[in-house]
């Protein structure tokens, strides 16, 4: 067993008895935890305590030397904002307990040459999917995912990929001259409305 994999699960397990999501993390330095943490969004009415970001928190302020020579532990695998703390402090090596019930931004932090391990350590595994089936509503809170979206004939990832709105003609939105040009012209609000990139010019 991993002595510091164990002391992030242990994080996750102090989360998950306070209320909160069971994801715990550790950042170690020559082989020392210098910082600590799991999830407390709950808790602390946090829009941005995950695990990792509690231990880079509580490790408090550090010297970019001491990020370049450390290790994050975490018990899941990094989400997009997590992965952009760890790529902001140059951290070379990331742990991760599993990456079953979610998949982060791992092949991003491989693609800047962040070295990342997956354990599939069968604790943190059961752990996040006895949470999952008992919470998914704060699950997909927690990961910024609105499962209401598609009833609602908003965009679904693949349709986002694509620019399609698969409800626009269902609200009636575009009129018969721009729908002969092809121009839909609510896709600009909608793509501010749902963060996707620059509207291309279609004149």
């Amino acid at each position: 067993m991993d002595s510091f994999m164990d002391a992030a699960i242990a994080e996750a397990q102090a989360g998950l008895a306070e209320g909160g999501i069971p994801i715990g993390s550790v950042l170690v330095h020559q082989g020392k935890i210098i910082g600590r943490g799991h999830n407390r969004r709950v808790q602390k009415g946090s829009a941005i305590l995950h695990g990792e970001m509690d231990a880079l928190e509580n490790g408090g302020r550090l010297p970019a030397a001491v990020y370049a020579q450390s290790v994050l532990y975490t018990t899941l695998s990094p989400c997009a904002m997590c992965s952009g703390a760890i790529l902001l402090y140059r951290i070379p090596r990331v742990v991760v307990g599993e990456n079953v019930t979610f998949l982060g931004e791992e092949e991003l932090l491989r693609s800047r040459r962040v070295v990342v391990d997956v354990l599939q350590d069968s604790r943190c595994i059961e752990m996040m999917r006895e949470f999952i089936r008992k919470h998914p509503t704060l699950w997909n809170e927690d990961i910024g995912v609105d499962p209401g979206a598609s009833e609602r004939n908003e965009w679904t990832s693949p349709e986002r990929e694509r620019g399609v709105d698969p409800g626009a003609s269902e609200r009636d939105e575009w009129t018969s001259p721009e729908r002969e040009r092809g121009v839909d012209p609510g896709a600009a609000t909608r793509r501010w409305r749902f963060g996707l990139v620059k509207e291309r010019d279609e004149s």
